[in-house]
């Protein structure tokens, strides 16, 4: 069975676009921290059209960036032990951190 890669790169932009927008309409402040995202890249994403979203999410270049590029951040939030609130705590605190994504 051969996978198409494209088509579920395609399915992921579609879902993080409707949720991210879902997201900023609800509660922009949080969507923002949680998205990783600053004002400009909010304001676009929040305004964008059922169209847009579609035509965006049609691009094979995977839209969503993953924060795992933090080994320490990946081991907090992939710990199971018995520490796992205080895990995700400090995970949260080491993501806040990190720089938001602003349009170039």
């Amino acid at each position: 069975m051969k996978m198409d890669i494209g088509g579920e790169i395609r399915e992921l932009n579609l879902s993080y676009l409707m949720l991210a927008q879902q997201m900023l309409q609800s509660d922009r402040a949080n969507a923002m921290f949680k998205l990783g995202i600053g004002e400009d890249v909010a304001d676009i994403v929040e305004n964008l059209s059922p169209a847009q979203i579609l035509r965006m999410a049609s691009n094979e270049m995977l839209l969503c960036r993953f924060r795992f590029d933090d080994s320490l951040l990946l081991n907090l939030m992939s710990n199971h032990g018995r520490e796992n609130a205080a895990a995700r705590i400090h995970a949260t605190i080491l993501a806040a951190s990190k720089p938001v994504e602003h349009l170039s």
